[in-house]
């Protein structure tokens, strides 16, 4: 299973960042999962660029159609999304492969009730298939934890294990149901 990482952070020590790369350490060998980079590089939407798309949102849909899986962590600003993660979500509006993407949403900060909630209704509002069982709150807000940290921590490593395997399980049910069946002889 593909799973692309998108952190709603630009920031280069941000807590969201460090554990989607966390979880591509803990990932199991089945779960491959790689992490979006140069979100900052993503002109703001515009529906007027549409017909010819930058090349920026050209590598963003081929990295969303490539992917089996999402997995979105992002802190909460102003009790609403970061302006990375809408600006990301309003580019794959009108993309056809995100709808009905599973996407597992792992939130650092159990506070941060505002964006997670904004965030689950705009992917449900996109017709993506929000994986409850691999959605998460991770309570590391001040706890300032790297990555290593976070790979070591048993509760920590324990939740993300636990995200991703319920997210394989929803991604491998997904698949089966939308295999043709074929008649035993």
């Amino acid at each position: 299973m593909r799973v692309l990482a998108i952190s709603g952070s630009l920031r280069a020590s941000s807590i969201n960042s460090a554990l989607l790369r966390a979880a591509a350490r803990l990932a199991p060998p089945e779960v491959q999962m790689s992490l979006l980079c140069g979100a900052g590089e993503l002109p703001l939407f515009n529906p007027d660029l549409e017909l010819l798309l930058p090349s920026a949102v050209v590598a963003l849909h081929a990295r969303i159609l490539a992917a089996d899986a999402l997995l979105i962590a992002s802190p909460e600003y102003a009790h609403g999304v970061t302006g990375t993660v809408k600006n990301i979500l309003d580019w794959l509006v009108s993309f056809e492969p995100f709808v009905y993407k599973p996407v597992a949403v792992l939130n650092a900060s159990p506070r941060a009730h505002h964006a997670d909630s904004a965030l689950r209704e705009t992917l449900k509002t996109m017709s993506a298939v929000i994986v409850e069982a691999a959605s998460v709150s991770i309570p590391l807000l001040g706890a300032n934890l790297t990555e290593n940290d976070m790979v070591e921590s048993q509760l920590v490593s324990h939740a993300i294990s636990a995200s991703l395997s319920a997210l394989f399980q929803a991604v491998v049910l997904q698949q089966s149901e939308q295999s043709p069946t074929f008649p035993v002889a």
